[in-house]
């Protein structure tokens, strides 16, 4: 487990940093679906991996992340349904 914890860290940090660069260079949106579906999924990544080596601050932060990240993906996912007459 502790090589599968360290891989999903470091791979989860990296998806985290492309989605940053991407914003920051202005290739993506932050409030974009794709930005905030990369958010998600490394803070939750990043949290298996914190919590398995007991690194619990980091782990409750990116509790509080994926929060935030599944709460734009569900506001996001509203919007487009109805921005194609769905509800």
């Amino acid at each position: 487990m502790p090589l599968f914890a360290d891989l999903l860290g470091w791979i989860s940090a990296a998806v985290m940093l492309y989605g940053y660069a991407m914003v920051s260079s202005s290739r993506m949106a932050g409030d974009g679906l794709p930005y905030q579906v990369i958010n998600l999924v490394g803070s939750v990544a990043l949290m298996v991996s914190a919590a398995s080596h007991s690194a619990w601050p980091s782990a409750i932060l990116n509790v509080a992340w994926a929060m935030i990240g599944l709460a734009a993906v569900i506001r996001n996912a509203r919007s487009d349904r109805r921005t194609v007459g769905l509800r």
